[in-house]
């Protein structure tokens, strides 16, 4: 009978282990949104000297499970003739004739954040922008014709409240500037 009993005793401690085993630990509690103010800066460079510096501010939120992305957009459009005005000599007898395209120049920023497991912010942010060349460095072989520059890039970085990075330094081929973009976040409080 001692035998019977410590079979019974020894099945049934390892049906339990098997149960103990199988269950999965409960999931991490989702941290709640929390609001941040992420400043990207556009910086242009030649050489040492710093030409411009533009910051934009976005307003976004923490743990929004990709449903909301903050975006800005802000520039213009330059109009373009499709034609040249006829020349002679190199010089033009006329107006230009016939229609009128449109190009957009600015800026435009998305921007999406997550919270870390150990508090710290994931920070995703596209960048496009275009804008146009000066007159001494357009490429464009007809004169009169603007030239138009773009940037454009998709990064990410992992960030504490105060902190910011460097997410890119390109330099341009044509105008050999060089640009810089730079993102800081702070926690709105």
């Amino acid at each position: 009978m001692t035998k019977h009993l410590i079979a019974i005793v020894l099945t049934g401690l390892a049906a339990g282990a098997t149960t103990v085993a199988q269950e999965k630990p409960p999931a991490p509690p989702v941290p709640e949104a929390t609001p941040l103010k992420v400043q990207v800066t556009i910086s242009r460079f030649q050489g040492d000297k710093k030409l411009s510096s533009m910051p934009y501010t976005l307003s976004v939120n923490s743990n929004n499970h990709g449903t909301e992305i903050s975006r800005l957009r802000m520039g213009g459009k330059v109009p373009i003739m499709a034609m040249a005005a006829p020349t002679v000599d190199g010089k033009p007898i006329g107006v230009a004739a016939g229609p009128v395209n449109y190009q957009d120049v600015g800026t435009n920023i998305d921007c999406h954040a997550s919270t870390t497991v150990d508090g710290r912010f994931r920070v995703t942010v596209t960048v496009e922008d275009t804008s146009v060349y000066l007159e001494d460095q357009a490429v464009s072989t007809v004169k009169g014709h603007p030239s138009f520059r773009t940037l454009v890039l998709t990064n990410a970085a992992i960030l504490r409240d105060g902190q910011s990075t460097q997410f890119t330094s390109a330099t341009d081929k044509i105008s050999g500037e060089t640009v810089k973009i730079d993102v800081m976040l702070n926690v709105v409080r």
